[in-house]
């Protein structure tokens, strides 16, 4: 292993750290000095999601200031337009609102929260501080507190060397592009010229409970019944276990539930590194949750997977891994028939088309937006002409009527449980029984990772070939067979649909240096051909040119 004096860079540093998790918990002293230390522009990107980086490398104390002095910035000088969007007139009402922070649990999170807390109230801007909070709760805080912005110090589901900055205006949900390109272009501008934040020290601030601003928030909107949830959990025969995979979404449940003995919490600990996994719900990271049920005798069992900032969430109750594409169409049904709420299925173009099928089936409307929960606001605010039932993403992300804009895993976790006290099911028979009724779909994400570098205009300039490679009519060899394209849909990366209904989608990811695939078939024997296709036309279109 290298010395102390041989890490030229963090990138260096973070390699030998991952590449072995146990020994590399003692270099985490070697990324704090190269993030406190490295002044090194960056160029910053707000992707689906925020600006992520990795920390010390690009995503650094002095960069991180910037980028909050660049909010600043736009907060002084924004158009009309922008501050519309802002939901604020100027920056007077700014300062008045407040800006809540917070932070997830990851390495020098409280570190980066206090530098852009140290920034804001120089500037005379009110401060609350939420400490080790989860992204749906400082949504919920925005609307409880009527301030005008919230700032969460996190890379939501990515590995542990990086870190992130979301940003949500006075409506809760995620900044949209009238927003975040002011940001990328102020800070950009700064980085350009050399500009270095001044030096700020934390000055006052409010601290806030943000789980107890959650509850208010779902209270008041009514969509859950959490005494009944309660209620629920102390009455029955059921065992309710939590994977937090180390996250900020410990306590989380307690605080909902109770300490009942019948909540069984894993990986609730302290640990930058996760244990050497990418924190994301996925079915790789499912078998601790499917061991724990399996051995349980409960009559009602669920088990959750969330990822580090609490807006991802997937399910299983032992017998089925439950993720997104299903739960959400399960949702849908919940509410609709269950809770009599009306108004219209919005999901990603990603999703699976089950949702699609459940929809049709109940005379539901539907909507497809490109993958990214700020594409949903216009159909959660409250005065949406058109709201959503339930709107949700294949990468495990949901919110429903009336509730915040941002996806929320605890609503997806209180959602499951009223689910099983209404329907007096597991969610795996209640889930069989939608596909008996709707037709049972097939989905399934792969990706690709690329060179850092390669990223941005330039890979999806690269993708983008692929929809003119492939017309309505053509056809693709797809394992042993050529499928007929029906449609090409160019929503977000491109999707090509054939004519027995499967589907494959291509597009660069918005958080990582990847190219994602989304697949669905009809049949669980032609994922894997499907897959194999998916990539095969992402490496032909990344090797031309």
């Amino acid at each position: 292993m290298m010395s102390r004096h041989e890490y030229k860079d963090a990138a260096s540093c973070w390699q030998v750290i991952l590449g072995n998790v146990n020994s590399g918990r003692d270099l985490l002293h070697h990324i704090e000095r190269f993030a406190r230390e490295n002044i090194k522009p960056a160029d910053i990107s707000f992707g689906t999601s925020g600006w992520r980086g990795e920390t010390g490398v690009d995503f650094t104390f002095h960069n991180l200031g910037v980028v909050t002095s660049a909010i600043v910035e736009m907060f002084k000088t924004a158009g009309v337009e922008t501050m519309k969007a802002l939901g604020a007139e100027n920056f007077e009402e700014v300062k008045k609102r407040g800006v809540i922070v917070g932070h997830d649990n990851r390495f020098l999170g409280p570190d980066f929260a206090g530098e852009v807390m140290g920034i804001l109230s120089f500037e005379g801007i009110r401060v609350y501080y939420a400490g080790e909070a989860t992204t749906p709760e400082l949504s919920a805080a925005v609307d409880r507190l009527g301030a005008a912005c919230s700032i969460n110090l996190t890379p939501s589901h990515n590995p542990a060397n990086y870190s992130g900055f979301k940003f949500n205006p006075g409506d809760g949900g995620p900044a949209g592009r009238e927003i975040t390109s002011v940001i990328e272009d102020n800070a950009n501008i700064r980085m350009k010229s050399g500009a270095a934040p001044a030096p700020a020290p934390l000055g006052e601030f409010e601290r806030i409970n943000p789980m107890v601003l959650h509850e208010e928030f779902l209270r008041g909107r009514g969509t859950l019944d959490l005494d009944g949830i309660r209620e629920f959990v102390e009455s029955t025969d059921c065992l309710i276990a939590i994977d937090h995979m180390h996250g900020a979404t410990r306590g989380r449940p307690e605080h909902f539930i109770g300490g009942s003995s019948k909540l069984r919490l894993i990986r609730t600990e302290d640990d930058f590194l996760f244990g050497g996994i990418a924190p994301e719900p996925s079915a790789a990271n499912m078998s601790l949750l499917m061991e724990v049920l399996r051995g349980a005798n409960a009559k009602f069992k669920l088990g959750a997977l969330m990822d580090p900032d609490g807006d991802r969430i997937r399910f299983t109750d032992g017998v089925r891994d439950i993720p997104m594409n299903q739960f959400g169409a399960m949702a849908l049904h919940y509410l609709y028939h269950y809770k009599n709420i009306g108004g219209v299925l919005v999901k990603s173009v990603a999703t699976s088309n089950f949702g699609k099928a459940v929809a049709e089936g109940l005379g539901v409307s539907v909507y497809e937006r490109p993958v990214g929960f700020k594409n949903f606001r216009s159909f959660m605010l409250p005065d949406a002409p058109e709201r959503a039932i339930v709107a949700y993403e294949e990468s495990d992300g949901i919110s429903g009527y009336n509730n915040t804009l941002e996806k929320d895993a605890t609503f997806g976790l209180l959602l499951a449980i009223e689910m099983m006290a209404a329907t007096g099911k597991n969610l795996s028979e209640y889930l069989s029984d939608l596909e008996k009724e709707f037709g049972a779909f097939y989905p399934q994400r792969a990706g690709l990772s690329v060179d850092k570098a390669a990223t941005g205009p330039a890979l999806a300039e690269k993708l983008a070939t692929i929809q003119n490679n492939y017309n309505v009519g053509s056809g693709i060899q797809i394992g042993g067979s050529t499928k007929t394209v029906k449609d090409v849909i160019t929503l977000d990366g491109t999707k090509i649909v054939f004519e027995d209904g499967s589907w494959l989608l291509i597009r660069p990811s918005g958080t990582e240096p990847k190219v994602r695939f989304y697949i669905e078939t009809r049949s669980p024997q032609e994922q894997a051909a499907m897959v194999e296709t998916a990539e095969r036309l992402t490496r032909t279109a990344l090797a031309a040119g």
